[in-house]
């Protein structure tokens, strides 16, 4: 009689690939309407010193966050195809990077 291991859900791990992902995305989302509006660059002024860096990266740091907080509970039980999320995944650091590219940005 052959037994098997007790399956472990995946959920949490592919909440913090996904989530990860998407806060890299969100990176680039908010860099890119920082460079590109006046209005949205002074209210990501959090330090002034360095620009609005701080607020840009705030900003997609606390994305990051609750994406995964809510996902980690949505999944937490239960098992993901794991393929699709990594493609995602790949897709949105792909174009988070784009995002943060200055020929990119300058381009648009």
């Amino acid at each position: 009689m052959i037994t098997s291991e007790p399956q472990v859900p995946n959920g949490p791990v592919a909440a913090a690939i996904l989530s990860a992902a998407i806060g890299c995305f969100a990176l680039g989302v908010v860099s890119t309407l920082a460079d590109k509006n006046k209005a949205f660059n002074k209210l990501m002024l959090f330090y002034p010193p360095s620009g609005a860096l701080t607020g840009e990266t705030t900003v997609a740091i606390l994305i990051w966050l609750v994406v995964w907080l809510l996902l980690a509970r949505l999944w937490r039980n239960s098992s993901r195809a794991i393929g699709p999320i990594n493609l995602t995944s790949i897709i949105l650091l792909l174009l988070g990077l784009l995002l943060t590219f200055p020929p990119f940005i300058d381009a648009l």
